[in-house]
């Protein structure tokens, strides 16, 4: 199994321009918008309204994800990646020139068109960002890749809020804004101009310039994919529903109830930032470098958790004459308990977003995969639109506080993420075998690689514990098809993570014959499909911690069905809470390591009961 670090890619060159690219375009954004929204408040002489004003910058910067985000996923399918990339960056550089003429003449009309064509910039740039990194990634690269790309994004948003405060802060602020902006813009792209090359998915795709048609069938096609994707979807879109609302919310919480400056609003979004930045890249390590989407559940229950915290932390803050600066405020105890729900926030939905974003690129067909990211863009920028309007209502309808509303999304949370892993199970089954191999074992792995990232295979483990295929399936990268003694299998709580993960029950020929017939039939249609399955040949659990011997199953699954066979072998279960040990206690091996061991495959005719024993038990050696 692979060790390197995630960071590792940020030294490849089919990863690093890429990444700088991404980072330097969500620095432009939010260095021009929120100069933009500076201007309006604080530089220019405006006779209307500032606050529709600030508004209509918001909308005239989604707006374009409605209207072109279907056309960018067309492109992205149509058009070689990397041209593409390439030219959306170009076109950033001609945006920018109308942005920096729009503050030095200090044109509001300018601003506002290039503020909506840095919108169309983004929507046209989104669903080629996220479906090249499955082709310029390997498969243990994807969490990773996925993590810094969601790093490097928010740090680039704060950074981008910051740096406009700075330069705003000047009396020649105009000439620093328009400098800025284009330098940048032209940095974008000669860093793009390192892509490697990215051929287009599906160059005979018929464009269609209706954007209002090709949007719904491109949100029609999103949300028309697998289960597991579709829903991911949603997840994805709330949150940033959930994003929306609390950095829309920053501002007024700061001032209204810490007190704060505008210092104290750059704390919170700092804090929030790297929240997010470190959940990602904890995700990696969490997953053990595969796209393991157990962490999805965990992400949502700490969100709900550091959102209801962040509510019963709020009110009662010392309040003086003046307002406290971000160095005041950390003088009150209670603002590093509210600062400690922000980072929870942030880490959370690190933990929520970043598995999510590496399904749907990995479960998509590379030829749709542009178009569904477009969907999702879509998605997106219609559920920040409706945190808009539910947090109008909150706040002036029904009239709740800040902190309240906080409490009612994280309350939300509970439901919208319950509807998603009831029609998606997988959600919550991962979760509990990611939760049992990283709470009672520490579960390592030697020789996993000997699995074949495609095609069927027979793999054949010794059989310890009520919870080996648990520990099996959250150990290896691809699905695995579990056969397992139908009583086992029955077993209360742990039945509805089996019967989601596809888990075939069996039974002795002279025991029950229909479900021992059934079993086979099912066997031959996973491996039919090119699937994997994985026995345990003894048919039992161990009574003394030796292995059993294999049983003659095995043979007839290969006459059937000749299929390589790969033996594994689980070391130091014997003694643990759910072995038959009738030593074992319930604390006695907690958090006990164990190790999963593979070996070489075998071809089918060599696969013989004798063998594989042999083959298992060596692999297993002396450690139980």
């Amino acid at each position: 199994m692979t060790t390197h670090s995630q960071f590792a890619l940020l030294g490849k060159k089919r990863f690093l321009p890429f990444f700088v690219t991404q980072l330097l375009g969500a620095f432009n954004d939010n260095i021009f918008k929120q100069s933009l929204i500076l201007a309006i408040l604080f530089k220019l002489t405006i006779s209307g309204d500032r606050t529709v004003l600030v508004n209509l910058c918001a909308l005239l910067f989604i707006l374009p994800f409605f209207l072109f985000s279907a056309l960018g996923g067309q492109f992205g399918e149509k058009f070689a990646k990397h041209k593409l990339i390439r030219a959306i960056k170009l076109a950033e550089i001609l945006i920018m020139a109308v942005g920096a003429a729009g503050f030095l003449l200090n044109n509001l009309t300018l601003m506002f068109l290039a503020l909506f064509g840095m919108g169309t910039h983004s929507a046209l740039f989104g669903p080629v960002k996220y479906s090249i990194l499955p082709a310029a990634l390997q498969e243990d690269e994807l969490v990773g890749g996925n993590a810094l790309v969601e790093m490097g994004t928010f740090l680039a948003i704060l950074a981008g809020t910051i740096g406009a405060g700075v330069m705003m802060s000047e009396q020649t602020y105009a000439p620093l804004v328009a400098t800025a902006i284009v330098a940048i813009a032209t940095a974008g792209y000669l860093t793009s101009r390192g892509i490697p090359a990215a051929p287009a998915a599906l160059p005979s795709l018929a464009l269609d310039w209706n954007i209002f048609r090709q949007s719904w069938a491109i949100l029609r096609m999103g949300l028309g994919q697998r289960p597991a994707v579709s829903r991911s979807i949603v997840g994805n879109s709330w949150f940033w529903f959930l994003g929306a609302i609390y950095l829309t919310q920053i501002p007024a919480y700061a001032k209204e109830w810490l007190y704060g400056d505008e210092t104290v609003v750059t704390l919170i979004l700092t804090v929030f930032s790297v929240g997010i930045a470190l959940g990602s890249m904890l995700c990696e390590r969490l997953s053990g470098r595969k796209v393991e989407i157990g962490l999805v559940p965990f992400g949502s229950i700490g969100l709900t958790v550091f959102g209801i915290l962040l509510w019963w932390h709020s009110g009662n803050f010392p309040q003086t004459a003046e307002a406290h600066t971000w160095l005041q405020v950390l003088s009150y105890g209670q603002a590093w308990w509210v600062l400690g729900d922000i980072l929870g926030i942030g880490v959370f939905g690190g933990f929520y977003i970043v598995p999510l974003y590496a399904l749907i690129q990995s479960r998509t067909a590379e030829n749709e995969r542009a178009r569904v990211i477009a969907a999702n863009n879509i998605l997106n920028a219609l559920f920040m639109v409706v945190s808009a309007i539910a947090s109008i209502l909150f706040l002036t309808v029904a009239k709740l506080s800040i902190p309240q509303l906080f409490l009612v999304v994280s309350l939300m949370n509970i439901a919208v993420n319950s509807y998603i892993f009831k029609i998606v199970p997988e959600f919550s089954m991962r979760f509990m075998i990611w939760l049992l191999s990283h709470s009672m074992y520490r579960v390592e792995h030697r020789g996993l690689e000997q699995i074949p990232d495609e095609g069927a295979a027979v793999l054949v483990c010794n059989h310890v514990s009520f919870v080996d295929a648990l520990l099996i399936g959250g150990a290896v990268r691809r699905p695995i098809r579990f056969v397992m003694y139908y009583k086992i299998y029955n077993l209360p709580v742990l039945n509805f993570i089996f019967r989601t993960a596809g888990t075939v029950p069996i039974a002795g020929r002279s025991e029950d014959l229909l479900i021992y017939d059934q079993a086979f039939k099912k066997i031959g249609e996973y491996l039919k499909n090119g699937e994997l399955v994985l026995i345990f040949p003894e048919g039992k659990l161990t009574t003394d911690g030796e292995i059993n011997e294999f049983k003659a199953g095995v043979t007839r699954i290969l006459e059937e069905n000749p299929v390589p066979v790969i033996p594994l072998a689980l070391q130091g279960l014997w003694g643990s809470f759910f072995s038959k040990d009738p030593n074992k206690g319930v604390f006695r091996r907690l958090w006990s390591r164990i190790t999963l061991v593979a070996g070489a495959p075998l071809a089918p005719e060599a696969a013989t009961p004798a063998v594989l024993q042999a083959q298992v038990g060596a692999l297993r050696g002396a450690v139980r």
